[in-house]
């Protein structure tokens, strides 16, 4: 494939995107930082809960 040729089509296809805007982002990055405290408090639970009952299987700690 001719290189001009490559680079002519990527701008057509870039043209062709939706950007999102600025508000979109800053909702979208919000959302995710909030799932993601979310999760880690759940798995911190999890692990929380997993860690006593080996603890007490194993007899280990007070």
């Amino acid at each position: 494939m001719n290189p001009a040729k490559f680079i002519r089509e990527v701008r057509q296809e870039v043209g062709k995107v939706v950007w999102p805007t600025r508000k979109e982002t800053m909702v979208s990055t919000t959302m995710v930082l909030i799932l993601v405290v979310i999760a880690a408090m759940f798995f911190w639970f999890i692990d929380s809960i997993i860690s006593a009952s080996v603890r007490a299987i194993l007899g280990i700690g007070i």
